[in-house]
């Protein structure tokens, strides 16, 4: 059983967009049925496609710091700053797993370097789109919105 989709957006994902400077509706929504599509929001935390609510491959983990973060001190300082003081630095990958607020920054992040625009938070098929190109190229937009069917239902129950 994974965290009730309320509580993960209310505790985690709507503070860390705020402490970002990013929140939106949208970027709430998008972020919670990511964790819903690649984790059944939090049911399974690794596997051997990636680690944490949203799996995140240690491959993209890494080109996000060495691509993105690396050319934008302030922004990576922010984002260092959620996570542990010392775990991070014996095993940086595993952040992913235990620090729901630092991996939540990190996808938002992911998401961000590809994409330009969002679409409303209520269009569940823009959301998925979005979704398939950031975390799962193969997947198809049927497997997000099945996967927030699953998990989530509907966006009054999170608000």
């Amino acid at each position: 059983m994974g965290i009730a989709a309320s509580e993960l957006c209310q505790h985690v994902i709507r503070p860390t967009l705020i402490y970002l400077g990013r929140h939106s509706t949208s970027a709430e929504a998008l972020l919670l049925g990511a964790a819903a599509s690649q984790s059944g929001l939090g049911a399974a935390l690794h596997d051997s496609h990636g680690h944490g609510l949203y799996r995140i491959s240690e491959r993209h983990h890494q080109q996000l710091w060495d691509c993105h973060l690396a050319r934008d001190p302030d922004l990576a300082s922010q984002v260092r700053g959620l996570a542990s003081q010392h775990a991070f630095l014996a095993a940086p990958h595993l952040e992913l797993t235990v620090n729901l607020r630092y991996a939540t920054a990190i996808a938002w992040l992911l998401i961000e370097t590809a994409t330009t625009e969002l679409p409303a938070a209520d269009d569940l098929l823009g959301l998925a789109r979005i979704w398939c190109r950031v975390f799962q190229p193969h997947a198809r937009p049927r497997d997000f919105i099945r996967a927030w069917q699953r998990c989530i239902g509907s966006l009054s129950r999170v608000a």
